[in-house]
């Protein structure tokens, strides 16, 4: 089964400290409610069909097979005890930094809201609510709802303050959802408490936050997967709960006011997310159900989807592929990571996409993200866009976001492709990786972005590019004068040449703001990807100093690491791998190996290697050239 709720999955879960911020309360529109009233509803309504709807039940088990096992996965669980949740495994983070013992169980106990409602509605003979309800009163009986990992000073575990943040907003949902798809089947006992609950921990202090009577979550104007993923949880929860129409329109137009600025802050305006794949599919996926929920709601006289600027983050999942079915590991994601494939379909469903790939799509996630796909209406509008994929073939070029992927083209007989980044050092779940590069041949990313650690509490802190695999150290950029890469948006790279064509394509960076070298007068890199019958990425770099400094490049791999020659390597990772030839113009050079000693989520640690020259110099260049071997 798929456990629920994101957090749970590294790295789904975007770890900020809960607090407020000083923003002015701004409420909807009076005018613009009485509008959204008038198209709702007479009474609530969540994603999915109510139990008693046995025909559309029946269709959709026939339409998923691969819930067949959650009748028997419910029925195993109901006949084991509630895991224990003691209040010392919340208090870890804040002692220690340890998040996982606390999430491990509180992610199978807010699991069985899911699977006890789903196996009832499958089945529909009553033997799941007893056990259904027991995990609704043991969750309600909880201290906070939030994440311990977002509760540091312990404010919501005393019962000092109520906030919400994405733990809370998801379980708020699901409870909506349990409640909405088995309606009075729960006891009158069962669906009080839930519904108080819902109101104490979710819709006072957001109506608080949203009137000014407290100051307002951070999240309600932030730039990242925060905002999405709590105006959808909040929102789905109103919709499927609260009864008079015009108090759902309240809730649906302080999401339509707040919303865009996930869509300014979590993308460039070409449509990179700057968060990385991992992310894209947690914040855009809630963007997504919130706008079909509200789609569904008004009788499709509102879709936040067929806004024009959600159309490039839209297809950020099809365009950030290298090659073969291997995507893009920048920022904090997983290594291995895929667009998600019931997302994929919906929006392939929505642009006129193909949906070849995505089309059996299993359902994943929460039962409200389980409803939302799986009883979408039989159609669904289109939406037009001029971003499309037309030359997705031979590149994707995010201008803004600084990333340029290069592939091989529909007829190449070498299946070699590279990802390049440039953008900034400042950006939400963002590494220090300016100039950074990925190498992919066949399916195996040879040169690779090792992607994001395993979260503790350093990942969030003060302290987060002490880590190896988050500051430059993890990425194949050079060392300049013994400095690694420095943080923030000022630590940006400059495109100062770009040539693209159907033979090669051509990208030069100017990366001096990303290091804090007084003397460092010119750091170019100049990325060349060729295509054809021997294709080979060159990356060439160009320092210039005001006296003798210290310079060396570098590159990472999940594989194994042989000399074979005075100037050239080979890099190995199962059946793929590249040839590298150096030329540093005849200066001496010695190799660096170190694997990374960080916890982090691929199956093998990464190694950087360090090619450095031996000794100080005024200016150099250094020049990479990679090569698929073809064996």
């Amino acid at each position: 089964m798929n456990i629920p709720f994101p957090f749970l999955v590294c790295p789904l879960l975007c770890v900020v400290v809960c607090g407020f911020t000083a923003f002015a309360a701004e409420t909807p529109d009076p005018a613009r409610i009485r509008e959204i009233a008038a198209l709702l509803p007479a009474q609530p309504a969540g994603f999915g069909q109510p139990i008693t709807n046995r025909a559309a039940w029946v269709a959709f088990a026939a339409r998923h097979p691969e819930l067949d096992d959650v009748i028997p996965h419910a029925a195993r669980l109901a006949a084991q005890p509630l895991p224990a949740q003691p209040d010392s495994l919340f208090l870890e983070y804040s002692q220690n930094g340890n998040r996982t013992r606390w999430q491990k169980v509180s992610g199978a106990r807010r699991e069985r809201i899911q699977i006890f409602t789903l196996a009832e509605c499958l089945e529909n003979q009553g033997r799941f609510l007893a056990p259904l309800e027991t995990a609704i009163a043991a969750l309600c009986a909880e201290r906070t709802w939030v994440l311990s990992a977002h509760d540091p000073g312990l404010k919501n575990f005393r019962g000092e303050t109520v906030e919400i943040d994405l733990g809370a907003a998801g379980l708020g949902v699901e409870l909506a959802t349990a409640d909405y798809l088995l309606g009075h089947r729960l006891s009158p006992a069962t669906q009080k408490l839930l519904r108080d609950n819902l109101e104490r921990r979710i819709f006072a202090p957001y109506r608080a936050a949203v009137t000014g009577a407290r100051p307002e979550f951070w999240w309600m104007h932030g730039h990242n997967n925060w905002n999405s993923v709590c105006l959808d949880g909040v929102t789905g929860a109103a919709l499927a709960t609260i009864g008079p129409a015009a108090e759902r329109a309240w809730f649906i137009a302080v999401a339509e006011k707040n919303i865009n600025s996930y869509l300014v802050g979590g993308f460039t305006s070409d449509g990179y997310c700057v968060e990385g794949l991992g992310y894209w599919n947690y914040g855009f996926g809630n963007f997504s159900w919130l706008a079909e929920n509200i789609r569904q709601a008004t009788g499709g006289k509102i879709d936040l989807l067929s806004a024009p600027m959600a159309a490039g983050p839209a297809l950020f999942g099809l365009r950030s592929e290298i090659i073969n079915g291997v995507y893009t590991t920048i920022a904090d994601c997983h290594p291995g990571e895929r667009p998600s494939g019931i997302l994929m379909n919906y929006l392939g469903l929505r642009f006129g996409l193909d949906r070849a790939p995505w089309r059996e799509a299993e359902l994943a996630g929460g039962l409200y993200e389980k409803m939302a796909m799986g009883f979408l209406p039989a159609e669904l509008p289109s939406i037009r866009s001029a971003n499309d994929s037309a030359g997705m073939s031979l590149r994707t070029w995010f201008p803004d976001g600084g990333v340029l992927i290069c592939r091989p083209g529909v007829t190449a007989g070498i299946p070699f492709a590279a990802a390049i980044k440039g953008g900034n050092n400042g950006v939400s779940h963002g590494h220090n990786d300016v100039g950074s590069f990925s190498v992919v041949v066949g399916k195996t990313m040879v040169v690779c972005d090792p992607g994001g650690e395993v979260y503790t509490k350093r990942t969030f802190s003060s302290h987060r590019y002490d880590s190896k695999v988050l500051n430059s150290f993890g990425h194949a950029v050079p060392v300049v004068a013994g400095q690694l890469q420095r943080a923030g948006v000022e630590a940006h790279g400059v495109v100062t040449a770009k040539i693209f064509t159907a033979e090669a394509d051509t990208l030069t960076l100017d990366m001096r703001s990303a290091y804090a070298v007084a003397d460092l007068q010119k750091l170019e890199r100049t990325f060349a990807f060729h295509r054809g019958q021997s294709p080979s990425l060159e990356v060439r770099d160009v320092a210039k100093f005001a006296g003798p400094e210290n310079f060396e490049t570098a590159l990472v791999t999940w594989g194994g690491i042989r000399r074979v020659g005075e100037n050239e390597l080979e890099l190995t990772d199962g059946e793929a791998a590249v040839r590298v030839t150096i030329d540093t113009q005849g200066r001496a050079f010695h190799l660096k190996q170190e694997t990374i000693d960080e916890e982090v989520s691929s199956r093998r640690q990464p190694v950087r290697l360090g090619i450095a020259l031996d000794a100080k110099v005024s200016a150099a260049a250094i020049t990479l050239r990679i090569s698929p071997v073809v064996k």
